[in-house]
């Protein structure tokens, strides 16, 4: 067995891998959403490695890299391994492998994210010195929740070029995710769709979505605008572009009640939670 980049491995490999190793899953990728969910999260191939015998791939990460928060940082957008290598501690070596690679190009900082009922793997970042940053919530639900016509709203939505507004995180209440952030976004430009709600002509809040995937990536309103039905409006007109029959918000960190009151009106409650681990390298 041997560890080594997947800098010069082709994406067939890469998926047949990636499929092998999360066959348990309830959740499966085709080809083309685990191409485009690594081209969103910013994957590196020559900065990613992987366990092989002979030819095939039996355990890997794959590596982002990227700004995050203004460091130079390296982002897990997949680890895995084939079930019959599991319990060898292979993902530990093909990480503690890549580190001295990562140091090269100057990444000081690695970011993941777990499900925090993964104790497991939970332990395992715990024990190789990550730390918990943040705690996310994610949600999911049917379309049907935001498909019919809401009551009358003083807010006009429309589709916006997201680069001619200086003072989107304005109305934020938490930093966005990796996988959500604008430099995440700006990778894949062309499958998401931007709308804005805009009050008279002032933009009062936006969202951004995934299509493809059903993947609500941002969605903020101005404070002073709340409680007036722009966000529901705002998914109530992506829902008319969703391409799924499930609706998903990712990675709305813990400490923002303001999401969470929001969905739990619309009788969507918290489906799971993840924990953003840091580790220095």
């Amino acid at each position: 067995m041997e560890i080594k980049s997947l800098e010069r491995t082709n994406f067939d490999t890469i998926f047949i891998a990636f499929r092998r190793a999360f066959a348990d899953y309830d959740i499966q990728l085709n080809h083309h959403e685990l191409k485009n969910m690594l081209k969103r999260r910013g994957f590196t191939p020559e900065l990613s490695f992987a366990a092989f015998e002979g030819d095939d791939i039996v355990a890997f990460t794959l590596n982002g890299t990227g700004n995050f928060n203004g460091k130079p940082m390296a982002y897990d957008t997949g680890t895995g391994t084939v079930k019959e290598y599991r319990g060898q501690g292979l993902a530990t070596k093909i990480f503690e492998h890549s580190i001295p690679f990562l140091k090269k190009e100057n990444i000081g900082h690695y970011l993941l994210e777990v499900l925090q009922h993964n104790t497991k793997a939970v332990s395992i970042y715990q024990k190789i010195n990550f730390k918990t940053t943040r705690e996310f919530n994610y949600f999911f639900w049917k379309n049907e929740t935001f498909r019919h016509a809401i009551k009358v709203t003083p807010f006009r939505v429309q589709a916006i070029n997201i680069d001619e507004y200086d003072n989107l995180s304005d109305f934020w209440d938490f930093y966005p995710s990796w996988q959500n952030s604008f430099e995440s976004i700006q990778r894949a430009r062309e499958d998401f769709i931007c709308l804005g709600a805009f009050a008279d002509e002032k933009l009062i809040g936006y969202c951004i979505f995934e299509p493809n995937s059903g993947d609500i990536t941002q969605l903020a309103v101005d404070k002073a605008h709340r409680r007036k039905g722009a966000a529901s409006q705002l998914l109530f007109e992506a829902n008319k572009h969703n391409k799924c029959s499930t609706t998903k918000l990712i990675n709305a960190d813990t400490a923002c009640s303001s999401i969470v009151d929001f969905l739990k009106a619309k009788n969507i409650e918290v489906t799971g939670k993840q924990f953003e681990m840091i580790k220095e390298i």
